[in-house]
């Protein structure tokens, strides 16, 4: 009994040393956090891409050649699976740039070449009608010397500022470098897991029966199956319900005969992969677009929008993408501003099946805890 005590009272003062430990060496610890991040990210990409790219895998694999039994299309399946899937995601990625990039410029481009013109028509008009404003006259004329010496002094420090502009510009060039040779280590990460998942689950079972008994082992491989149904279920969700929002706001756009209506339907489609603001952030980047056009139109479109969103909110939504995580709709939102604050658009993503599967589980507890008889 007492050597058990013992044991128990040194695990205790153990965890009171590095307890100290950590708070004295905090800022240490951090930075190596920071920088075992920064090494093992390529890696952390590389697992989600290929965790969001099997399920588009299995899914080809089912339809390459399922009856065959022939040998060159059993060893063929998955490299052939892995390369349509990569075709298919950088397919849509860059049907979408294309249809998205250059009607943006267009539009910036109009409103860069309005601007001059309404400040120039202002001008004149207030100039003109001196009299009835006189006050905003001298507001003018006074805006108008302080634009010139505001043009003098952007002239004269015009060297500093093309000095700071190529530092950045190497910078920015180092930051977007790294930010390939990161993505390109990925991709290659994602194509060996792909290839060898099956390798991967074995030896990760061996381990977890290896160093866990039975028990903890059931309930690892519980939340890891609810985490994977609830994940791969929201990814497929998500989806869908992106693709029939998309498409139904440009058929209405089309119909309405509101301008850009294929870029703005392919961004909302795009944005709507964010869940709940998603769709927002597209009608607004739509509205606009539609407003260096026509002005009316743009707030017919938010009309539109607006109809559209209570449609997808209470018919799309909770069908495709609600039934699929099983999380009702205030826990929705709650994970969507609870990510995006905590982990931006990435947060955003991750909060609604992250949240969807610590729900599940909570559930699952309670309702096991209050089926159990109470004694005492």
């Amino acid at each position: 009994m007492r050597e058990v005590r013992w044991s128990v009272l040194l695990k205790y003062i153990l965890l009171l040393v590095a307890a100290v430990l950590a708070v004295k060496y905090f800022d240490s610890i951090m930075n190596a956090f920071r920088h075992l991040w920064s090494v093992a990210y390529p890696l952390v990409l590389g697992g989600a891409i290929a965790y969001v790219l099997n399920i588009l895998m299995k899914k080809i694999e089912r339809f390459y050649f399922p009856n065959s039994g022939s040998k060159i299309v059993a060893k063929t399946r998955r490299t052939v699976s892995i390369l349509l899937s990569f075709v298919i995601i950088f397919g849509i990625a860059s049907i979408l740039i294309l249809i998205i990039v250059p009607q943006l410029i267009q539009a910036i481009t109009v409103v860069i070449e309005a601007i001059p013109e309404f400040y120039n028509k202002s001008v004149a008009y207030f100039q003109t009608n001196g009299d009835k404003y006189s006050d905003m006259g001298k507001l003018i004329s006074s805006l108008q010397v302080d634009l010139d010496s505001i043009s003098q002094k952007v002239t004269s420090s015009l060297s500093k500022v093309l000095t700071d502009i190529l530092n950045s510009t190497f910078s920015i060039a180092g930051a977007f470098t790294s930010g390939i040779m990161n993505l390109i280590i990925a991709i290659i990460f994602a194509v060996y897991i792909l290839s060898a998942k099956e390798k991967l689950s074995l030896q990760a079972n061996k381990v977890i029966q290896a160093f866990l008994k039975r028990k903890n082992a059931e309930k690892v491989y519980y939340v890891l199956n609810v985490a994977n149904t609830t994940f791969s279920g929201f990814i497929v969700g998500q989806c869908v319900e992106a693709v029939i929002l998309g498409s139904l706001c440009t058929l209405g756009m089309f119909l309405f005969q509101f301008p850009y209506a294929a870029m703005v339907g392919a961004f909302i489609s795009a944005t709507a992969l964010i869940p709940v603001v998603g769709a927002y952030l597209g009608a607004a980047f739509g509205a606009f677009m539609i407003l260096t056009v026509d002005p009316m139109k743009a707030l017919f479109f938010l009309i539109f929008i607006v109809v559209l969103q209570q449609v997808e909110g209470n018919i799309i939504y909770p069908r495709v993408v609600g039934s699929s995580i099983g999380l009702p709709g205030i826990w929705v939102l709650a994970a969507v501003i609870i990510g995006g604050g905590l982990g931006g658009v990435v947060g955003m993503l991750l909060g609604v099946p992250v949240a969807a599967t610590l729900y599940k589980l909570i559930s699952n507890i309670v309702n096991k805890r209050l089926k159990t008889p109470r004694t005492g």
